[in-house]
């Protein structure tokens, strides 16, 4: 028989606006930095995301799941590039927590803004870690919200004395470029002298050229997953690729995969000490996404809500 008690006990469901009330990248980026070293250092099990088609409505569902320390659960994610324009976002999830010692489910949350945010802080914790520390110019290709949430992301890490944007769409460029004070421009002229690049694009085809890139860049090459495709060309795949985990990258990278890329390190490696940094010309940190992160920046906001 099932206890009264146990069966009435209701499981917290935190909206987004929950999430955005304790949710902050002083503490979301130090969290990713840990769990990209614990899953680095095999501390996370973890298999690759499965991603189901849903091909009548041009969508994607996507199940992430870890078991991470004392929690474990998933991320559902669906990526609907239709939404775009509309009243929903192109990306939508719900984060499942329980706890790893006896299934006990603990908090479910929506998963969208955690999903924006942990992206972003996940790149910033690459940033930190592969750019050099007097970079001062900062090239950010696409103007959405990852564009928005990594300006603010990065800023955490490093201090930009000027901020360049470029889109497909003009007029959302300039929109952007006046909401955080940079400049936009074409992308070439966006990418060429920076210290730091980022592209945030749905493309499928390169927008990033490695003839544009100065000498000591680093490109975070975040907005393309699947095998087919990808944001940067295989110029500017030459350099050191670093990524937040190999098993991925050989399945959903396509900047790796069609340029033929051989993988340095995994972005874990380098934050745990494991790997050096770098020294190649030119660094690519490829970013797919993991379910780890989302289930430490989901903890972060259960604990903030009990506390």
């Amino acid at each position: 028989m099932t206890n009264d008690s146990e069966s009435s006990k209701q499981v917290p469901y935190f909206d987004e606006a929950a999430v955005q009330h304790v949710l902050r990248y002083e503490t979301l980026i130090p969290a990713m930095e840990r769990a990209l070293a614990d899953f680095s250092s095999g501390k996370v099990v973890q298999p690759v995301r499965s991603i189901l088609p849903v091909a009548e409505h041009q969508g994607f569902f996507g199940v992430m799941p870890a078991v991470y320390g004392d929690i474990m659960g998933a991320k559902l994610v669906t990526l609907y590039r239709g939404n775009a324009g509309t009243a929903l976002p192109t990306h939508q999830g719900i984060i499942a927590l329980l706890r790893a010692t006896t299934g006990e489910p603990l908090a479910m949350m929506d998963g969208r803004l955690i999903t924006e945010m942990r992206t972003a802080a996940v790149t910033a914790v690459a940033t930190k870690h592969l750019s050099k520390p007097d970079s001062r110019v900062l090239a950010i290709l696409g103007s959405g919200v990852q564009a928005r949430a990594h300006f603010a992301a990065l800023r955490a890490v490093r201090q930009f004395d000027e901020v360049r944007v470029w889109s497909r769409n003009s007029d959302h460029a300039q929109a952007l470029a006046k909401e955080i004070g940079a400049r936009a421009m074409t992308a070439e002229d966006a990418v060429r002298d920076a210290d730091v690049v980022v592209t945030v694009t749905h493309a499928a085809e390169p927008v990033l050229l490695g003839k544009w890139l100065k000498a000591g860049a680093l490109v975070n090459a975040v907005g393309a997953v699947g095998a087919t495709n990808r944001e940067v060309d295989d110029t500017a795949m030459q350099g050191a690729v670093v990524v937040d985990s190999r098993e991925a990258a050989q399945v959903e990278a396509g900047e790796i995969l069609m340029a033929g890329a051989s993988v340095y390190a995994e972005l874990g490696e380098i934050v745990a000490g494991t790997k050096a940094k770098p020294t190649a010309d030119r660094v690519v940190f490829k970013s797919l996404g993991l379910a780890v992160e989302d289930l430490a920046a989901g903890k972060l906001v259960m604990e903030s809500m009990a506390g």
